[in-house]
């Protein structure tokens, strides 16, 4: 049996999802041969961690407890007696968290596992990945700061793994890596990455309005809990900025051209959530009816997609697309990812 250590930063809805997932296979990882030995799990204010990260996990009750614990909202930090394992508050986690890198890292191959959505693991994991760790991401910030950090990253290509961060269920990563690998030239890309405007996008083709599917949308999980966090296109903007990157473009967050689907005067900064829901998003409907409009009469569909194009084409945003391309036939949340060689 191989046993591979893991350390889990963020336990958010991702995050939380992956301990459950492992718990529930063990039976599976069993009869290929493997032990995932959780060693510690890391929130933005604490760590838990084993007594003893070299022989010892948290065990499968203290993960569930940890899940059960976090999808409350409440922090690690406030853990009670969990047995064998100990809680870090911040000011000592995340140097025990590099202690334990370098304990486990050339020694294990200690699996380094950022299922956070903050940029304040960037310096982290530059350098666990110097101590021998595997690196694997959902984390899309990592891989969308600038070129030096993301230099450093992908510097140990057979040491990170980020496939989770563009496609959902899709191996997008993987499938461009075997294609460029093959020395098949990928000239353009164009992708439908957000499953929260594929169906607002899918909606509003219904004759729904812009409002009312937002909002449905966020009752039905699948916005952020502001949903402008979705509707900005920086979610969009950042896969599109790691699948650019994966061909070779060395370009920035800044370089992409991003199309919002709501103007400055009711970002974060001017409406709260509240206000943008009850009254701000319901003066957009007009627009987007008029733009579905014009877009049916010219038997296309409008999707909200990133066009990858050239060594500088860079965008993301509202397109009209025929009906029967691939995007267009494109419903629900589902994600699409097209290149074409030519």
């Amino acid at each position: 049996m191989k046993n591979i250590p893991l350390l889990l930063m963020g336990c958010g809805g991702v995050g939380r999802q992956l301990l459950q997932h492992i718990v529930s296979c063990r039976s599976l990882h069993a009869q290929q041969g493997v032990h995932l030995r959780v060693v510690g799990v890391c929130d933005s204010k604490s760590l838990v961690f084993a007594s003893d990260v070299i022989t010892r996990e948290l065990n499968d009750q203290t993960l569930s407890e940890v899940c059960r614990f976090k999808s409350n909202g409440s922090s690690l930090s406030a853990l009670g007696d969990l047995g064998e394992c100990i809680v870090n508050g911040n000011t000592e986690s995340k140097r025990k968290v590099l202690d334990i890198a370098a304990l486990l890292g050339k020694a294990t191959g200690l699996a380094f596992v950022d299922c956070s959505a903050s940029s304040e693991t960037i310096r982290m994991l530059n350098q666990v990945v110097d101590m021998g760790c595997c690196v694997v991401l959902a984390n899309k910030k990592p891989l969308t700061s600038t070129m030096e950090d993301y230099d450093k990253l992908v510097s140990y290509p057979r040491r990170i793994r980020h496939e989770s961060t563009v496609g959902a269920g899709l191996p997008v990563i993987a499938s461009l890596n075997r294609l460029i690998s093959s020395g098949d030239p990928v000239h353009r890309i164009i992708g439908s990455l957000s499953g929260t405007l594929g169906y607002v996008m899918s909606e509003v083709e219904d004759g729904k309005p812009f409002s009312e599917v937002v909002k449905a949308a966020k009752n039905l999980g699948f916005t952020e809990p502001d949903p402008r966090d979705d509707l900005s296109g920086m979610d969009v903007a950042r896969k599109a900025l790691i699948l650019a990157r994966l061909l070779g473009r060395r370009i920035n967050l800044d370089s992409i051209k991003i199309e919002s689907l709501y103007p400055d005067e009711m970002g974060p900064d001017a409406m709260s959530v509240e206000e943008f829901l009850v009254s701000g998003i319901v003066s957009l409907d007009n627009d987007v009816q008029e733009r579905v409009k014009k877009a049916s009469l010219n038997g296309n569909v409008l999707r909200y997609v990133c066009v990858i194009e050239g060594s500088s084409r860079c965008e993301v945003g509202i397109q009209e697309l025929p009906k029967d391309s691939p995007l267009g036939r494109l419903r629900g949340s589902d994600n699409v990812v097209s290149p074409n060689f030519s």
